[in-house]
């Protein structure tokens, strides 16, 4: 297909890029209330993909969101959540692009969040972090830029989709079409690992097939600068538990004799990694070549505020993997994300706890399979003199095992890269920058997962993500948000992708 793309960046250059911009622009200004409002009612319905109720009522919702913009809309039943589906074809149009969007959000504990509902936009005047006050959201027509959403999902992963809708509204309300023939496909499971998705091609493919696609998930980059990924490290996700006695001891009558699992289990873990952060098992970074020049210019160009976040995150050193946060990037990673044991503060105890567990996260890289990378793992956990077992050992594997760990979990999402030298890629860019007058930060591999890689191979096209919200949006955390000016900017972007020709 790559042949039909050869013309576009000069197609590209014909385009009124500025008149787009300040019709889009004018269109949102005028209607900030109902698009907020839009926002809103989407974030009020619940969205864990465990619950299969309140994800059912989001697809209904965002399918009827698709069709007032003209799009033939359709529920994909899956074996899991169901996908949402919609296509608008484009007269003369000759390239197809799929959006790819997800609709639900993780997993909530609502008494750590800061108002009555995680699921109950609440609107404040800046960061809550900073003190911001709340504001009345309900009725409101205008909004500054630095006011903020408040709600799961806010950010993550449903305000793309309001945007990319309004965006439609904005171009037909200019008496405008799309340039392209769209396709969107919102998935119900991306926080679950997105099981349903690549086994759905089987049955929905002609649906689902495009030149590119275009994932629409994730931060712009912090300078606040138009951001595109060109690939994301995948993860590997393991739980490991070391045991110590059949049930807790009292440190003072065992202590010395009986073994301590907690320091057993952070024993272990400091193994795995040098006092740099460099990680110690033996052949992680095999596969990884050294960069290219071109790859290095384009890290270089990253315009990292590399003191700011150390200031902003209150990191004195950090770690030497790479000489710099984006380098850092092209490698994979293992990062202690949980660790239990025992009892702290008010309820601590003088005991030796039965057991120690830990949550670990291997980022991946396109050159480190998931495979291959657990076996690097669990070889250098043999080392430690461990015996690895799947289950609860009983009582014959205790006294038979001085030292036991649990691998109770292994989940696993590959890494994916897209060359930025590919026509695709070269107009994507284009259309950014030429919306927006400055030339986009283009990400050679994104931090975070996004579990598409399987998806992205089986369909066999190249997939692009265009990030939009503001990188400090408690992502996956507690009081996830969304800064009003990013979201009203990324519908104009959002305009500038479907204008594509």
């Amino acid at each position: 297909m790559q042949h039909r793309w050869l013309p576009l960046a000069l197609l590209c250059l014909s385009l009124p890029a500025a008149d787009l911009r300040s019709t889009v622009e004018s269109y949102v200004a005028a209607r900030q209330g109902p698009i907020v409002a839009e926002l809103a009612a989407l974030l009020a319905i619940p969205n864990v993909a465990a619950d299969r109720v309140n994800i059912r009522r989001n697809a209904e919702h965002l399918k009827g969101m698709l069709e007032r913009r003209g799009l033939a809309a359709q529920i994909l039943e899956t074996a899991g959540n169901p996908l949402v589906w919609g296509e608008r074809k484009t007269p003369g149009a000759r390239r197809t692009v799929l959006f790819y969007i997800h609709y639900d959000g993780q997993p909530v504990d609502p008494s750590r969040w800061r108002q009555a509902s995680p699921f109950q936009p609440l609107l404040r005047d800046g960061r809550m972090e900073d003190g911001a006050h709340e504001v009345d959201l309900a009725g409101r027509a205008k909004f500054d830029d630095n006011w903020r959403i408040y709600a799961r999902s806010a950010s993550d992963d449903k305000s793309p989709a309001v945007a990319f809708c309004t965006a439609l509204d904005a171009l037909a309300a200019a008496g405008r079409q799309p340039g392209i023939n769209i396709r969107v496909i919102l998935d119900g499971e991306e926080e679950a690992g997105s099981p349903s998705l690549t086994a759905a091609i089987e049955r929905y493919r002609p649906k689902l097939e495009a030149d590119v696609a275009l994932i629409l998930d994730g931060p712009l980059h912090p300078s606040g600068r138009p951001t595109l990924t060109f690939g994301a490290r995948g993860s590997l996700a393991l739980e490991l538990t070391v045991y110590g006695p059949k049930f807790a001891l009292h440190s003072g009558h065992y202590g010395n004799w009986a073994p301590n699992p907690a320091l057993r289990l952070a024993q272990l873990l400091a193994s795995m990694k040098d006092e740099h952060g460099r990680v110690l098992i033996e052949g992680f970074y095999d596969g990884v070549d050294p960069l290219k020049p071109e790859d290095r210019r384009i890290l270089e160009a990253v315009p990292d505020d590399l003191p700011g976040l150390q200031k902003l995150f209150g990191i004195a050193r950090p770690d030497a993997v790479g000489e710099s946060l984006q380098e850092a990037l092209q490698f994979p990673s293992l990062n202690i994300r949980g660790f239990r044991s025992g009892y702290t503060g008010g309820d601590a105890r003088t005991i030796i706890p039965s057991e120690a567990i830990a949550a670990v996260d291997v980022r991946l890289v396109k050159e480190t399979p998931s495979g291959p990378m657990l076996e690097k793992v669990l070889a250098h956990i043999r080392r430690q003199g461990y015996q690895i077992v799947d289950g609860e050992p009983d009582d014959a594997a205790r006294l038979k095992h001085p030292k036991i760990v649990r691998l109770s979990r292994r989940d696993a999402t590959e890494a994916y890269r897209t060359e930025m030298d590919l026509p695709q890629s070269v107009l994507v860019t284009e259309a950014l920058r030429r919306i927006w007058g400055a030339e986009p930060v283009r990400l050679r591999t994104s931090g975070g997962t996004v579990p598409l890689s399987p998806f992205i191979r089986a369909m066999g096209f190249p997939a692009i993500g265009v990030p939009t919200v503001n990188f400090d949006n408690n992502q996956h955390s507690e009081n996830e948000n969304l800064r009003l000016g990013h979201f009203f900017r990324a519908i104009v972007t959002m305009a500038a992708l479907l204008a594509m020709e």
